[in-house]
């Protein structure tokens, strides 16, 4: 068994040589499509750094494993076994550092930068989702507004057609006043209506922005090209963003009601008689209780619109395939998987090396050791043997065979074979 298992292992030493040749220049073309995208420069250098690194790691790589195949299966000591050991794992997270991860990049860098701009368009249209309502939530005072400047039309209406506010029709001071109220209402009623188709316009063109992007996500161009074009739309729809917010009225709604209230003046009553005076400076005054009421409740509901939390749009941040593959590296565990396969894979066969070794050492291998001696082994083995003979002045009896029984005594009838000298200078 013994044999077998040593003539297996130096059929398979070219086999081994050739693999580990082979991993290494995988590694190294891995790390070299990986190192690529985060240099910067001129092209030439690029190329020529580039490849001097992968280079080096290829060499570094297949140099430590070869060490290791070397000397670490035939090491008994246990001391100098775990020594070597320790050397392995130092070395093993070393190229995990230099290489594999730039593997890793070379293998999903691609797909780690479209989820990257995948992430960052989900943002975007929250973002702009926010913005829009935060826009529209001004609208919803639109209503109040023209519901008061209906009342106070129809309460003018009533005056000048019955009297129903003074006993007197006619267009005296109120009828004028409850009109100037209403043409007041009705300007801002219209600025609120007039944003809304703003607001609408701002918001398809940051939905064109989206579209663009999502386009430049799922097309199968050149990843750089492709994250370059992304940035751009990124400003155009901030932007978009960032003016969905500014045509908000809320705050013109927020100054008109305050005015409202703050700047009336009262007209003078242009009665006919002290009576009907009397009666147009009372109706003034509710007319003016009624103003400052509904000044109230728009400046309350624009407060409420204008305290919201205005959207701060996410600055885009451009990654390279390495970055991107370490920040999404949960998400693309069998690409790292892979990429670390490629550069500790020979450590298994360092293992099934060392089990061998092992197998050939429990199975007779000082047998073997006596069976593969060479002529210039059996040379050096005399010339040790006559040199014992010649220091302790007896003759020294060759070990008996191994063939588990006892060496027969020495006949004293049998005269020993004195090996001849060999002559060193005459070789």
């Amino acid at each position: 068994m013994a044999e077998q298992l040593r003539l297996g292992q130096a059929r398979l030493e070219s086999t081994t040589k050739v693999t580990l040749a082979v991993l290494a220049l995988a590694s190294g073309v891995y790390t070299y499509l990986g190192v690529r995208g985060l240099l910067n420069g001129d092209a030439a250098v690029v190329f020529f750094g580039a490849v001097i690194y992968s280079v080096a790691v290829s060499v570094g790589i297949y140099a430590f494993w070869s060490y290791l195949m070397r000397f670490l299966p035939h090491i008994e000591s246990a001391r100098a076994r775990a020594w070597l050991f320790l050397a392995m794992l130092i070395g093993s997270a070393m190229i995990i550092a230099m290489s594999s991860w730039l593997n890793a990049a070379a293998l999903a860098g691609s797909a780690a930068l479209e989820q990257h701009m995948a992430n960052a368009t989900e943002t975007y249209q929250q973002q702009l989702d926010q913005a829009h309502a935060n826009a529209l939530a001004s609208q919803s005072l639109l209503p109040d507004i023209q519901l008061a400047s209906k009342r106070f039309a129809s309460l003018a209406q009533q005056e000048r057609s019955t009297g129903a506010l003074t006993g007197t029709s006619g267009s005296g001071t109120v009828v004028q006043l409850l009109n100037q109220m209403s043409t007041e209402l009705n300007r801002l009623a219209l600025e609120v209506e007039e944003s809304r188709d703003e607001i609408k316009r701002k918001f398809e063109s940051g939905g064109r922005n989206l579209s663009r992007m999502r386009e430049l996500i799922s097309n199968s161009g050149p990843i750089e090209a492709r994250s370059n074009a992304f940035g751009e739309e990124t400003l155009k729809l901030i932007g978009q963003i960032t003016a969905l917010q500014q045509t908000s009225v809320a705050p013109s709604v927020k100054r008109a009601a305050e005015d409202l209230g703050k700047t009336f003046i009262a007209p003078i009553a242009d009665g006919q008689n002290a009576g009907l005076q009397e009666r147009q400076t009372e109706v003034v005054a509710r007319v003016e209780a009624a103003l400052r009421a509904q000044s109230r409740a728009l400046s309350a509901a624009a407060d409420e619109i204008l305290q919201r939390e205005p959207v701060i749009p996410a600055r885009f941040q451009p990654l390279s395939p390495p970055e991107a593959v370490l920040l999404y590296a949960n998400d693309f565990l069998p690409s790292w998987a892979g990429a670390i396969s490629i550069d500790l894979l020979p450590a298994v066969l360092i293992f099934i090396m060392i089990i061998v070794e092992g197998a050939i050492r429990r199975h007779g291998g000082i047998d073997l050791d006596a069976e593969t001696m060479s002529a210039a082994d059996v040379m050096r083995g005399a010339a040790i043997y006559r040199q014992m003979e010649e220091r302790f002045g007896h003759q020294v009896a060759p070990p008996p065979a191994n063939t588990g029984q006892p060496a027969p005594p020495p006949d004293e009838n049998v005269t020993p074979i004195t090996v001849p000298t060999v002559n060193r200078r005459n070789e």
